[in-house]
């Protein structure tokens, strides 16, 4: 069936306000993170507890205290994230329907659905006021891959290419694309880790990072959520890799041939399974396995980049002109 360009337009436009609404909801959270209190106002209180009798007037209704507008803006920026979002998801369906396709054939399309993967788990896993902080972190590559998607890797809305044209795609792609966004909150939740370990709670040193890193939560928790996240993508990713290898076997007559994208995907995938080892492992569990974690995440981009556009394979379907 022949491309509605119209569709096709409505997808780009689509595309691009997301990428304008999600810069919108960085800076108003960015704002939020750099100059939000690290520790609530003191109040007076009397020995039992309470608040001093003799400071309240008899009948005298006690306002809450005004939010200061950091917090405000930051609030109203994580409401509006949700618009991003739905700008986003509406790009990604409407290039299905233009090109007739699960919309999952090139970088361009690959990249924007990990994008949106990892602002929808950010969703689930970072509700929590207390990680408001780690959106300001999250949205940065966020808003780096979205621009790399609509400029450098942008393709026109067309048919795949003939060995693309399999129920496969939208099987194994979407789970692997599901994935890579999950080890995205995941890479940014151990890096953070490892820059507030320099800052424990408590820390009495001063200086801009020193008060950045207090905004952040503690370690313990940073940790935690790069474990969860990794639980949740590591069989996702996992299933992608052996769905693909189904697929090849149907496609070229073999399960594994070694190909680039193969090995570096397997080796993604090893390097999850060592983090996870390591973290359950006494004397590996802190910064050691992070740094597993983020090598991890460095071969999901080097696979995503690098095995796509500089290396020739069976999978050089990136659409780039």
């Amino acid at each position: 069936m022949p491309i509605d360009e119209t569709i096709a337009s409505y997808s780009d436009l689509a595309f691009k306000s997301a990428i304008v609404v999600y810069a919108l909801v960085w800076i108003m959270l960015v704002w939020q993170f750099a100059v939000a209190r690290t520790a609530p106002p003191r109040q007076l209180v009397t020995a039992g507890g309470g608040v001093d009798s003799d400071s309240v007037t008899p009948g005298r209704v006690i306002e809450e205290p005004k939010r200061p507008f950091a917090e405000r803006l930051g609030a109203m920026g994580f409401s509006v994230l949700f618009v991003a979002v739905a700008l986003h998801l509406l790009s990604i369906v409407l290039r299905g329907f233009a090109t007739h396709r699960f919309p999952l054939g090139n970088m361009y399309e690959f990249t924007s659905m990990s994008c949106a993967a990892a602002v929808l788990i950010g969703l689930v896993l970072l509700r929590e006021e207390r990680y408001r902080g780690m959106w300001a972190f999250l949205l940065t590559p966020v808003l780096i891959l979205l621009f790399l998607a609509g400029t450098v890797l942008h393709a026109d809305a067309a048919p795949v290419v003939p060995a693309l044209k399999s129920y496969w795609l939208p099987v194994h792609v979407t789970v692997v694309s599901i994935g890579s966004g999950v080890f995205l909150v995941s890479g940014v939740a151990s890096l953070l880790f490892l820059y507030r370990l320099r800052q424990p709670a408590g820390s009495e040193s001063s200086g801009i990072w020193g008060n950045l890193a207090r905004r952040l939560p503690d370690a313990e928790s940073l940790d935690r959520l790069a474990y969860r996240t990794t639980i949740i993508g590591f069989p996702i990713f996992g299933a992608g890799v052996i769905l693909g290898a189904i697929w090849a076997e149907a496609a070229w007559g073999r399960f594994w041939g070694w190909d680039p994208k193969e090995t570096v995907s397997f080796i993604a995938w090893v390097l999850y399974a060592a983090y996870l080892h390591a973290r359950a492992t006494s004397g590996w569990r802190d910064t050691k396995a992070a740094w597993i974690n983020i090598a991890g995440f460095v071969a999901m981009l080097f696979n995503l980049f690098i095995i796509n556009i500089v290396v020739s394979g069976l999978h050089s379907y990136a659409g780039l002109n």
